[in-house]
């Protein structure tokens, strides 16, 4: 990608995801193959006149070493050094911008009960941190293409056209082009979006029920007065909106905690902790996970909903209808950015806060009460299809059709 279109993209993740103000600081967490877009990043947070930009530096390769060299127990160990960085991200607030270009298969081979063990000592002594700056904090995901996750989209394609073509498929999910004006198409994209869920708002429907010809048959109670969101969200403290993800396509809610049924069927693969899982049908009873079933990393499948009690219950609903650019490129991204924008999908694990009127002020306590679901995990995974139909229960029992054949009725 030519250096100014590649500075453009910077400052479309700036301006308009992260929405950088003046005297923020900024923490920039990026893949070691992406050097020129993190300094074009960082020259945009500038010009934004962030007070200062720090990069943190991850490699796929390195962790893998990390995984088969060194034991459960110090990989699962949180230094102290770690813990302060985590109270002072608490005081300073900063924005953090994540950019996304890992391997999907980078930890193919490691033993999904290793990851997951990491993965839960680690988190159950970072989450009270993440859990201090919800909503009071801008935060952004983007993605930049690398070798190899551009070789795992493009099988068979030459290593520096796959890259290319990587590339352009990224911008053209985030309509960026040469000639484009990013700031106005994303205004009028987030509106959109916004209508959308002022009219699921406007229905207070209280339960959906899902059902496709592949075998998803499934149905999920809403929290009473939960607000349905797309797009933008709001920064508390600093009183400004942000795009968190890059690309968004979905409208979504958090349901009522353990209040689920029936059967949901997978329609794309995930990546979950540098492993795929892919071709996998979820039951669910009496609002949790009770047997899953996959083609391909059923273990670490069945590891990934038992990290906690939270994670074998739903956390998110989101509605993406199957005209979604991400979903019409063709293409299987591999990653969760880009596929969970394809098609309606679902997420275990942790739910949003911010569907709840007021809930700036109320305690983890209070909204797991109101119905919020909590865990030291959220995953999307996708159910969205061609022939899926959502139906929208009111109170009363009134049935209005939300999606009709994989698209907004």
């Amino acid at each position: 990608m030519n250096s100014e279109l590649l500075q453009k993209y910077a400052q479309l993740i700036v301006k308009v995801g992260a929405n950088v103000q003046k005297g923020q600081k900024v923490r920039l967490t990026t893949e070691v193959d992406q050097a020129p877009l993190a300094v074009a990043i960082t020259e945009e947070c500038y010009k934004a006149g962030a007070a200062h930009v720090e990069v943190l530096w991850q490699c796929g390769k390195v962790k893998k070493l990390d995984y088969q060299y060194a034991s459960t127990e110090v990989l699962g160990t949180v230094e102290k050094w770690e813990e302060e960085k985590g109270r002072q991200m608490v005081e300073d607030l900063p924005v953090r911008i994540f950019i996304e270009s890992a391997d999907p298969d980078v930890l193919n081979g490691i033993s999904p009960d290793v990851i997951s063990t990491v993965t839960k000592m680690r988190s159950s002594v970072m989450k009270k941190f993440r859990d201090q700056i919800d909503g009071k904090h801008q935060w952004v995901i983007a993605a930049a293409a690398s070798p190899a996750w551009a070789k795992k989209v493009f099988p068979g394609v030459e290593e520096a056209e796959a890259v290319e073509k990587l590339w352009d498929a990224i911008l053209s999910c985030v309509y960026l082009s040469e000639d484009a004006d990013p700031e106005a198409i994303w205004t009028a994209h987030t509106e959109k979006m916004t209508e959308k869920a002022n009219w699921l708002n406007e229905q207070q429907f209280t339960e959906l029920r899902y059902k496709s010809s592949n075998g998803t048959d499934f149905s999920v109670q809403l929290i009473p007065g939960a607000k349905w969101s797309g797009a933008r969200d709001f920064n508390h403290d600093n009183k400004v909106y942000y795009v968190p993800n890059l690309p968004t396509e979905e409208v979504f809610n958090s349901p009522m905690r353990g209040k689920c049924e029936g059967r949901l069927v997978s329609t794309k693969a995930l990546s979950w902790s540098g492993q795929l899982i892919d071709e996998f049908i979820v039951d669910f009873k009496d609002g949790k996970v009770v047997d899953c079933q996959a083609k391909v990393g059923e273990e670490t499948l069945k590891k990934m909903f038992a990290i906690d009690e939270g994670s074998s219950m739903l956390g998110e609903v989101a509605l993406v209808p199957k005209e979604s650019p991400i979903n019409q490129s063709g293409l299987m991204f591999y990653n969760t950015l880009f596929d969970e924008n394809a098609c309606c999908h679902v997420a275990v694990g942790g739910g949003f806060g911010e569907v709840i009127e007021g809930y700036i002020d109320m305690t983890k306590e209070e909204l797991f009460e109101k119905g919020i679901n909590d865990s030291l995990i959220h995953v999307d995974f996708m159910v969205g299809s061609d022939d899926l139909d959502i139906v929208g229960i009111k109170e009363d029992g009134t049935e209005v059709p939300v999606f009709v054949n994989g698209t907004w009725a």
